[in-house]
This record gives C-alpha cells, structure tokens and sequence, in this order.
C-alpha cells in the first residue's frame, strides 16, 4: 500500500507519505515545501511520487534535518534528475558520504538512503516566506538540526520532537542532549510546529 496526501499548514505545503507491502503503513513521514525549497525528502520506497512532488513544486534546493533514511531517502534522486542543490549539518555531509548501515526493519519500513555530495547549510536560508534559521539540535541523531523560519512563527522540527511520551529510543539516541536541544528550541518564538512524523498546529502552545 502507498500513501501520498497532500496538505496545507498555514501556506506551507506538507506531503504524508507511507508505504507497506501488505496493509496500511506502519509509520508515515512528511517533508514540507516552501516555493522551490524542501526540507527533508522522505522514504526511498516512496520515490515515485517524491519525484512527482519535486517536478510538480519545480524543486531547486533541499535541506536535510539529518541523514536517517526516511528523511534523505530520496535526495540523490532529487539531485540527479533535476540537479537540486542539496544543504545539511557538517556532520550530515560526512554521514551521506557513503552508504551507512542500517537495521533491517529499517530497510523494510522505509528503504535505504543512497549517498551523494551535499553541501554545508548557510547561516540563513531565503525562502518565499522569508529567512529560514538551521538551528543545531542533537539527541535523536548528532547532525540533527531544525529549521525556524521567522517570519512565519513556523518551526519545522524533524525527529527533534515526536510526541509527548517517546516509548522507545533508538540505540544512538543521546536523551541528554535532546532534553538540552529541546530548551534550547523552546527560546525561540514559533508558534506552529511542524514534524517529520506527527505535525503539530497548536497556536502559541509550546
């Protein structure tokens, strides 16, 4: 089964996207549009209709939150077909060198990531709906790093948050540093989240 569903988030345009050999998916992710700009890329076993995103939104520049596989899964096909400029953490470019282990009910749920070159993210991204911050936030992954576009109030926040009780964490998950990552992003003057996995719209509430 594949799932591909379009939204609307106050002018930013999310895509849910889910993919499973028999059923429903077990877990969906979103990447988000901003004029030619994507930030995130979703599963590499969704990359017919990523593509299809990507020629639709004429897609010129990508932002990486980091390199897990259902975030750059589709980055290097992005770049080869359409030659999209593609930004990440320092970090992010060394772990997207080369291909990276991943575990098999990984491989399963969402696909493998194939490598590329990226390049180093600047210090501000201009977007349609003006500056856009990298902000870096590790815990989840060390190359983790959110996007605060100021303007907007709108803060697209990657693996950073996904829910208000985490039942599991992953083996290079650092719960330290994502308590420290999260005060640090909970400074900043948003007022819409916006997730990999769980979207949040709630005004003012943080």
């Amino acid at each position: 089964m594949r799932v591909m569903k379009p939204y609307d988030f106050i002018g930013v345009k999310g895509f849910k996207l889910g993919w499973s050999l028999f059923g429903p998916p077990l877990m969906t992710v979103y990447c988000y549009v901003i004029g030619d700009l994507m930030i995130d890329t979703a599963q590499s076993h969704m990359q017919k209709e990523v593509l299809k995103i990507a020629k639709d939104q004429n897609i010129k520049r990508i932002c990486l939150t980091h390199h897990h596989e259902d975030h750059s899964g589709n980055a290097a096909a992005i770049n080869k077909k359409f030659n999209a400029r593609v930004y990440g953490h320092a970090i992010t470019i060394q772990k997207m060198a080369a291909p990276f282990n991943i575990l098999p009910y990984q491989k399963y749920v969402w696909g493998k990531t194939t490598p590329l070159k990226i390049e180093e993210l600047p210090l501000e991204i201009d977007t349609d709906f003006g500056t856009m911050v990298p902000v870096h936030s590790p815990g989840h992954s060390k190359d983790h790093t959110v996007y605060f576009l100021k303007e907007k109030g709108v803060l697209f926040s990657g693996d950073l948050y996904l829910s208000d009780r985490i039942k599991f964490f992953r083996s290079d998950e650092d719960m330290g540093a994502q308590i420290v990552s999260l005060k640090k992003i909970l400074k900043l003057d948003f007022d819409t989240l916006l997730c990999c996995h769980y979207p949040k719209r709630e005004k003012g509430k943080k």
